[in-house]
Parts: structure tokens; C-alpha cells; sequence
């Protein structure tokens, strides 16, 4: 009664091909299969990314900045400047 015999597995069988059908595991241990072997290829991708050196990164190219075109109006002139207004904030004019 307690042990296990090749009648018990054959009964088995047949209720698991009963329930889930032939085509169902052989699709489903295909995709097992497909799995493992991305699995695999992952690893060697991984393998040789690491065993070659990275190329150098190339240098950062900067965009120079332009000049302003030069314009055919005079330019504004600059309005004097009084002594209080020259004198830096926080400081009192005396006299």
C-alpha cells in the first residue's frame, strides 16, 4: 500500500495527458526549452561584453557661441552718473 510502482506513474500519466492534453506539454516543455536557451545566449553576451575593452568615448564637441551681428544704429549713450548713486549700498555719503 505504501509503496510507489510503475502502475501508480502509468495512472498518473494517463490523468495528466487526460487533463492537459498531448499538445499542451509538448507546447508548453517547447517553451521551456526556448527559455533556457535565451537564458544561455544571455549569459554569453553578458561573458563577452565584459571580456572586451569599452571603446574610448569620443570628446564632447562644444557649439562656439556666435557674435552678435553688428547693428547700423548709433549706440545709446551712457547716462552720467550721479556721486550718490556711484556711492555702493549700505554706505552714506557724508557731506
Amino acid at each position: 500500500m505504501g509503496g510507489v510502482s510503475i502502475w501508480h506513474w502509468l495512472v498518473v500519466g494517463v490523468i495528466v495527458l487526460l487533463l492537459f492534453g498531448r499538445g499542451k506539454i509538448s507546447e508548453m516543455m517547447g517553451d521551456v526549452a526556448k527559455g533556457i536557451k535565451a537564458f544561455k545566449k544571455g549569459m554569453t553576451e553578458d561573458e563577452a561584453a565584459a571580456a572586451t575593452p569599452a571603446a574610448p568615448a569620443e570628446p564632447v564637441r562644444t557649439i562656439e557661441h556666435q557674435t552678435a551681428p553688428v547693428s547700423s544704429q548709433p549706440a545709446a549713450t551712457a547716462q552720467p552718473t550721479t556721486a550718490a548713486s556711484a556711492a555702493p549700498m549700505g554706505e552714506r555719503k557724508v557731506g
